[in-house]
């Protein structure tokens, strides 16, 4: 009896508890909605009329100028004139309500459904990744808000979305969206887009065209019919897709409809400068909050550099391959940026968006971990065969020079001797000083990493020669110097970035000493402009990337060239086409800046009377698979991949040097009395750091 009396007792704690918990959950819910009323109701009264939010300009008004305040181009309103809903085309409206908003005529506003989606994969990834946006959501966002994806963004989208629902109908709301929303280009609104892309109003648009349209919403420059029309076509099948499942086509008419045979209307012809401004406008949502008042936005692009960096990438490009070139000024203003060879017919910017194997141009961060570990220019290194972990590298010709120095082994970029020095200081030291110079894609940690087999982008190497050439001060590459209103009222002004140093400027001034020799005497000879230049040439298996990266009187230039798919491009060598580019731009960028002498007094590499065994057959380091592996060679004699004959060293002739140069044995690479300079004491200019432990 006592048991159950006891089990009695517990249920009806239980049951109390449970009733408890409802009512505040209830109590809960209703205050939250008072609340959410509330906000609601402020928000409704400071909605605009429906009149005026048609009238209102369809998107900003944006002109860009270039550094000398020439307007590059201008974003604005659309020229298509206002469709009321009656006149949409039905095909038009289903489209757009299937892809972007299926529970459109049902919801209140928000979608619970895709807001829980939405804010699931952002407590799963830490950042906005999913919309679950309404077509409600995205006319609040486009008419009041900015894009940034931040969660009071978020909540205030949400509450306008609500608000807007209560003050205007579903007609209504979807009129405003189409008349409003951006379909890139400068479009705003489906007149405009249509007018844009098929040459016609929108109240003639086809179910084909309708699909392309909707399609754009999502990624305006991505899914572009006159940018990528293969993208756009992929889009427009999953427009119908949508239609069909949602019921609002039948399989048959989806099946009759062929985006790709859409007749589109005539590109006008773009110019290069659009990669730049591709890049550089959507930074302006996290520097302005301005969505409404025309600005100017003043840019860092130099017009005169531009043009010339255009002119150098399509007359240099190999046949059937693409370019890229990004130059930097000291402070890390982007004076030119070239992200192919012909804007109109891919804006795909290879500058900053490509990711591509650098080659040897990645021994930069070999050497700078190297110089940072306690070598010097003049410390002696041994060229011969090594294999490390079952790896052999080759070098190019397969020769071997012997001893020789560091700055020697740099010029003529020995690979066996990075891979040493990559086994003496570490994969994983380079790997941190490659991140730490601002590279941020995924680098390899094994030993074939120091030939440059991970994947990096133009900017960012750019950026890390630049940051060299700073003395190891960090340089931030940046395209916007201020934004103003049109009657010339600042509303943002940029401000130098905070410079860290990366490393000590001794290390600095020491690598700048050996890329000043790699163009003097070694593998980037073609890059020679005639003043103090000092870079880096990379090569990639079969010829599929050429890079060539330096700096000179205060600009540091990356050049780029290989096919989009990766495919090998004849004779195609960093020191061949990319080093000629570079330095057809170079010559003329830095023409009208004054002559600077390094902070390093040079002393040029060794060389041989047959030069051969230095810079190899093809005067370029040797070709590496994707792996960083290197590409075996048809050699005869070659026997485990070192053949007989190329294992003995060549003798160095130093007096030869020292002729050559003009100079007495005493500024040679090797003292007097033949003995190897201590790695405590460094070039004559060059300040070494305390002695070590």
């Amino acid at each position: 009896m006592a048991k159950a009396g006891h089990s009695a007792a517990e249920g009806s704690r239980f049951k109390r508890w449970t009733v408890n918990t409802l009512k505040i959950v209830t109590v809960a819910a209703l205050l939250g909605l008072m609340v959410v009323g509330i906000f609601v109701a402020i928000a409704r009264g400071e909605i605009d009329s429906f009149e005026d939010l048609k009238s209102s300009p369809n998107g900003q008004m944006i002109r860009v100028r270039a550094a000398d305040g020439t307007v590059i181009q201008s974003l604005g309103p659309s020229f298509g004139r206002w469709i009321p809903f009656d006149e949409l085309p039905r095909e038009m409206k289903d489209a757009m309500i299937a892809v972007e908003d299926r529970r459109f005529y049902a919801h209140p506003g928000v979608d619970p459904i895709g807001i829980t989606r939405s804010f699931w994969v952002r407590a799963q990834r830490g950042y906005w990744a999913q919309g679950g946006s309404t077509i409600t959501q995205q006319l609040a966002r486009n008419v009041y808000l900015n894009n940034n994806r931040d969660f009071g963004r978020k909540l205030r989208e949400i509450i306008l979305a609500m608000a807007i629902e209560t003050k205007f109908s579903k007609e209504q709301i979807l009129e405003l969206y189409l008349n409003k929303v951006y379909f890139g280009g400068g479009a705003y609104g489906v007149d405009a887009a249509s007018r844009k892309f098929f040459d016609h109003g929108a109240e003639d648009i086809s179910l084909a065209e309708a699909t392309i349209i909707a399609g754009l919403v999502k990624a305006p420059s991505r899914y572009s019919p006159t940018a990528d029309a293969k993208a756009a076509i992929g889009r427009a099948g999953v427009v119908l897709e949508v239609m069909q499942d949602a019921g609002m086509i039948t399989a048959e008419q989806a099946a009759a409809v062929k985006p790709a045979k859409v007749q589109l209307a005539p590109e006008p012809k773009q110019d290069s400068v659009r990669y730049f401004t591709d890049w550089a406008l959507p930074q302006l949502d996290n520097l302005i909050d301005e969505t409404e008042k025309p600005i100017d936005v003043w840019t860092t692009l130099d017009l005169g550099m531009q043009r010339t960096a255009t002119n150098a990438i399509r007359a240099g490009v190999p046949r059937g391959a693409q370019g890229a070139l990004v130059s930097i000024d000291r402070d890390g203003a982007v004076r030119a940026m070239v992200g192919g060879t012909d804007y109109a017919t891919s804006n795909y910017n290879r500058a900053v968006t490509a990711v591509r194997q650098p080659g040897s141009s990645w021994k930069l961060f070999v050497y700078l971990a190297v110089l940072e570990a306690g070598f010097r220019p003049e410390d002696k290194v041994v060229d011969e065969p090594v294999t490390i972990a079952g790896w052999t590298p080759k070098n190019s010709g397969g020769t071997f020079a012997g001893e020789i120095t560091l700055r020697t082994a740099f010029a003529y970029s020995k690979n066996t001797v990075a891979a040493k020095l990559g086994e003496e200081v570490g994969t994983s030291s380079i790997a941190n000083m490659a991140r730490r110079f601002g590279i941020t894609t995924p680098i390899s940690t094994t030993p074939a990493m120091v030939l440059g087999s991970s994947e990096t982008r133009v900017i960012d190497m750019t950026r890390a020669f630049a940051s060299v050439a700073a003395r190891g001060k960090s340089v931030t590459p940046y395209a916007i110097s201020k934004v103003t209103t049109i009657d010339g009222n600042v509303i943002y002004k940029h401000k130098p970035a905070r410079q860290v140093q990366l490393v000590e400027d001794y290390v600095a001034g020491a690598m700048t000493d050996l890329m000043q020799s790699a163009v003097a005497t070694g593998t980037g000879r073609a890059a020679s402009i005639g003043r103090p230049a000092a870079g880096k040439t990379g090569t990639t298996s079969s010829n599929k990337d050429g890079w060539f990266l330096g700096f000179s009187s205060g600009l540091t230039t990356g050049v780029w060239m290989g096919r989009d798919d990766a495919r090998p491009v004849g004779n195609l060598q960093g020191g061949t086409a990319p080093a000629q580019a570079w330095a057809a731009y170079m010559r003329s960028a830095v023409a009208g800046r004054p002559v600077e002498n390094f902070d390093t007094e040079v002393t040029f590499p060794e060389r041989l009377e047959d030069e051969e065994a230095l810079l190899g057959e093809e005067g370029e380091e040797v070709l590496v698979d994707e792996n960083g592996m290197p590409i075996e060679g048809d050699q005869p004699g070659d026997a485990g991949g070192i053949p007989q004959e190329m294992t003995e060293p060549e003798p160095l002739d130093e007096a030869w040097i020292d002729k050559a140069m003009g100079r007495s044995g005493e500024q040679g690479g090797q003292p007097d009395d033949g003995a190897p300079p201590s790695r405590a004491s460094g070039p004559k200019t060059v300040t070494a750091p305390p002695p070590r432990p």
